[in-house]
């Protein structure tokens, strides 16, 4: 969902590509997004594109042909990841776990250290399965090695801990229409100190020429050099996106996903639904509880669809027809719409012939009201 705010942003006159006006509006978003991402020092960019240029513009500027690419794979988006960097000549190697479970830290440092790779890419926040891994380990296991570390944290980026410099991220992408909560075609982009350092030593341009940072920078930067047609009313929305993130706060957004999160799972594992991913390694922002045996998932999500006007997806890959996928990001992080859809769920579940343990309803307000007494923190 996106926030009223930031449609009301959206409305504003658009101004040329080159206006100074719009040059101060990229500037303040730079600045705000580095404190959403975690980082002191490090350079923030936006590129004119979704979370998968995004994606590819990292891959693009950092992979060479020949250099080796580790991948920390354990869902789709690991997979796009590998398809990307052996298209821009990368010689791939990956760890491989099953969908829905986190990689081991040890199995990932014995991993790094026996392939000893230029870059080491990881997704933080695993959209297909609903998989969180903040990444410290991997990237103590990865510097070690003197390899750079990507992430993907197009789930994550404002509503869960990015944590860039704690974690030991060099170059992270995401997106605009998930925790962001502004329409979908921008890719916020950091790079860490180290990651400016490699990119500004390479030798050859990268194959890309509408990815290539450093354009990009001579456009965002001094001298503004004109590279591409900037959708001037998306910037103006990221704006006031992250201004909402800054009223409420940013940790105070952490833990209201958080909130609404354990009283999402409170409602579903009362009705008797098991959850795809080990609690402590569960997105607070997109919940994947496993179909019930015997239970036809979209015949679920037309029914609340078509009922209610709730969308929800299912899974894809090895996941298609096991699993559902509901986000709870943003706006829709709230009592109100956590209760109002655990009865549409319910209700549809009922709809497909699923018989509920209890009610979900009642469990997520008894979770909220422990919640109220012994609120819990972040980590």
């Amino acid at each position: 969902m996106v926030e009223d705010r930031v449609y009301e942003a959206l409305k504003r006159p658009i101004v040329g590509h080159l206006d100074p006006f719009f040059f101060e509006i990229v500037d303040e978003i730079r600045a705000r997004l580095r404190p959403v991402f975690g980082s002191a020092d490090g350079a923030t960019l936006v590129i004119s594109a979704t979370g998968s240029g995004g994606m590819e513009t990292c891959i693009a500027n950092f992979v060479e042909p020949g250099c080796r690419f580790a991948v920390l794979a354990n869902g789709y988006f690991c997979d796009r990841i590998t398809e990307m960097a052996r298209r821009y000549g990368a010689q791939v190697v990956r760890l491989e776990k099953p969908w829905g479970e986190a990689i081991p830290p040890d199995e990932a440092a014995h991993f790094i250290a026996r392939h000893q790779p230029h870059i080491v890419a990881f997704v933080q926040a695993e959209t297909s399965t609903g998989v969180y891994q903040p990444g410290a380990q991997f990237a103590q296991a990865a510097h070690a090695a003197g390899a750079l570390v990507l992430a993907d944290v197009v789930t994550s980026l404002g509503a869960m801990p990015v944590e860039a410099d704690r974690n030991g991220i060099d170059i992270a992408y995401s997106c605009t229409q998930k925790g962001l909560s502004c329409p979908p075609g921008l890719s916020p982009i950091f790079l860490s100190r180290r990651a400016l350092e490699k990119l500004h030593s390479r030798k050859s341009a990268p194959p890309s020429w509408y990815f290539d940072l450093r354009l990009l920078e001579e456009y965002y930067d001094a001298p503004r050099r004109y590279h591409h047609t900037a959708p001037i009313s998306l910037f103006y929305a990221l704006l006031e996106g992250l201004r909402l993130i800054e009223t409420e706060g940013l940790e105070s957004r952490w833990m209201r996903h958080r909130r609404h999160h354990l009283a999402l799972v409170a409602g579903l594992q009362a009705m008797g639904l098991e959850l795809l991913v080990a609690e402590p390694h569960r997105l607070w922002n997109l919940i994947t509880p496993r179909v019930p045996s015997g239970i036809d998932d979209a015949a679920v999500r037309r029914h609340l669809l078509q009922q209610h006007g709730i969308d929800i997806a299912g899974g894809f890959g090895p996941l298609a027809g096991k699993i559902f996928r509901i986000g709870l990001m943003g706006p829709l992080a709230s009592e109100h719409t956590t209760l109002l859809f655990l009865d549409a769920f319910e209700a549809a579940l009922r709809s497909a012939g699923f018989r509920p343990n209890a009610h979900a309803r009642t469990a997520a307000e008894q979770r909220y009201e422990t919640l109220r007494e012994s609120p819990v923190p972040i980590a």
